[in-house]
């Protein structure tokens, strides 16, 4: 699958998240979050932060390098029908340049070979809807703040 222009594109890795990465994670939620946050009238200083610092889990949790340096994270949690897409942050500097279309194919892979759908929720007018949905996302619900979104596995079967 053709992907950037070679010069666009970053190198990147991912690694394992550890609990010492809590901390940078959280900072990088409040950066990216906070523009669409305000925007809805929920930004919160302690929220955005303690929201991530209850939930997180290294277990299911990557780290995103760019030159071996943080870049962002992106998680998939296990659910009962599948997976939750969730804290996929990248920092504003390395961000329209393929990098979030190259973590997205990666993570999407590992579930389509698993054979299991991928859900879930972005904030209402976020510029992240479009790539989710360039990635074979639909929408199924929403409300004034969220929006939830589903994608069952590729196969590879043309569909007719």
């Amino acid at each position: 699958m053709p992907g950037p222009a070679p010069d666009r594109l970053l190198q990147w890795a991912t690694r394992p998240a550890e609990s010492a990465d809590v901390e940078a994670i959280v900072e990088l939620r409040a950066t990216v979050m906070r523009p669409d946050l305000e925007r809805l009238g929920r930004f919160d200083e302690y929220r955005v932060r303690q929201r991530l610092r209850d939930s997180f889990s290294s277990r299911h949790t990557s780290v995103v390098l760019v030159g071996g340096a943080f870049a962002g994270c992106v998680a998939m949690r296990p659910a009962e029908d599948g997976r939750w897409l969730e804290h996929f942050y990248l920092a504003p500097g390395v961000q329209g340049r393929g990098l979030g279309s190259a973590v997205l194919r990666t993570v999407l892979a590992d579930a389509d070979a698993d054979g299991v759908l991928v859900r879930l929720n972005v904030l209402q007018g976020s510029a992240a809807r479009r790539l989710y949905e360039r990635h074979g996302f639909t929408v199924k619900a929403q409300d004034p703040v969220d929006i939830y979104m589903v994608r069952l596995p590729y196969t590879g079967a043309l569909e007719a």
